[in-house]
């Protein structure tokens, strides 16, 4: 007769767990360690240089504004140390600062964002407890319902020289943009009109392009987008595409493919050297504007033309999106005027 089956104990069935040895908990703390020291140079390789030089331009002003309450603290962007002190109180103070003196709301939920993303990683790096953490993530910024009722009740609603809204053009205005004298300056001047309001390039973009970029047997242009860090290639509008055969039968363009594209002119009205920089096209798009009664024009609002009209035309948002270089749909939204129509292109239209 066999024996009886016995049940086998809760000891047998859940073994109690090896204890790890003291080397590998040593090992385990050092690797913290290191990460931990590292987190800040780590997470600002990552970032694109125009991110690191808002984000700098964020931290300093959260700087002086704990400087005002007779708190030094180190450089936030870049020594974890810097951050020990800091409470949720004082970022929520921060924000309430930057409302009273009359920042634009945008621009403070922006900088809330950076002090948040800041912390965290102080709280990695092992300076800032969980809990403190976690009470400045609580902190909120300010939705699009309430920053229009909070700027109806301020008296200052933006500083600096920033826009509030961009210079929104006609396409009228857009065409007088873009036909300008047949002259080497007036030539370069219309294609940069082009490239601004039928590609809706950016104006770093703009002066980094160089003539290798240009394929007009094949009508195209292959660029670099810095900002998502992807290149592209677009389809020359008819406009572009015939300024640039006017411009090469005319010898406007450098000779040297690896030249920047754009020329600077000088005073006479002839062409320079090749290259313009980003500051150089912001104030000639100024003027041109200035010529036609438009006040304050930028790239930016040529961006925003393009984008408007694009869209208005039944552009499918996700090949707006690709076509404009962003990274998600949320900022071709922002782009994008409203329709004075609201419900233009909706209805059925005998």
């Amino acid at each position: 007769m066999p024996p009886p089956r016995t049940r086998p104990s809760s000891a047998e069935n859940n073994p109690l767990p090896l204890p790890v040895p003291e080397r590998e908990i040593q090992i385990g703390n050092a690797a913290n360690e290191a990460a931990a020291r590292h987190r800040f140079n780590d997470y600002r390789a990552r970032r694109a240089d125009h991110t690191l030089r808002r984000q700098d331009a964020d931290l300093a002003l959260f700087a002086s504004f704990l400087s005002s309450l007779g708190i030094q603290v180190g450089d936030l962007a870049h020594e974890p140390a810097a951050w020990r002190g800091i409470t949720w109180g004082l970022v929520e103070a921060f924000v309430k600062w930057q409302l009273s003196l009359g920042y634009a709301i945008p621009s403070i939920n922006v900088r809330l964002s950076t002090v948040k993303t800041y912390a965290r990683l102080a709280l990695q790096s092992g300076t800032l407890p969980p809990e403190e953490y976690a009470l400045i993530r609580s902190v909120k910024g300010f939705s699009h319902r309430e920053q229009q009722r909070l700027d109806q009740r301020r008296p200052r609603q933006r500083v600096g020289t920033k826009k509030p809204a961009p210079v929104a053009l006609t396409p009228q205005q857009a065409t007088a943009l873009k036909t300008q004298p047949n002259t080497p300056q007036g030539r370069r001047d219309a294609l940069l009109m082009c490239l601004l309001l039928d590609h809706g390039l950016r104006v770093g973009e703009v002066a980094a392009l160089r003539v290798e970029n240009l394929d007009l047997d094949a009508g195209i242009l292959r660029f670099f987008r810095p900002k998502v860090g992807k290149t592209q290639t677009h389809r020359l509008s008819p406009d572009t595409l015939e300024i640039l055969h006017r411009c090469v039968a005319l010898n406007d363009l450098p000779t040297n493919p690896h030249a920047p594209l754009l020329r600077a002119s000088l005073k006479d009205g002839s062409l320079g050297k090749a290259g313009m920089t980003t500051r150089a096209i912001t104030q000639r798009v100024r003027f041109l504007g200035e010529q036609l009664g438009i006040t304050g024009l930028s790239a930016h609002d040529c961006r925003h033309y393009w984008a408007t009209q694009a869209a208005r035309r039944g552009v499918d948002p996700f090949a707006l999106q690709q076509a404009g270089g962003w990274a998600s749909l949320a900022m071709p939204r922002r782009y994008i005027a409203d329709n004075e129509i609201a419900n233009a292109g909706l209805l059925d239209e005998e």
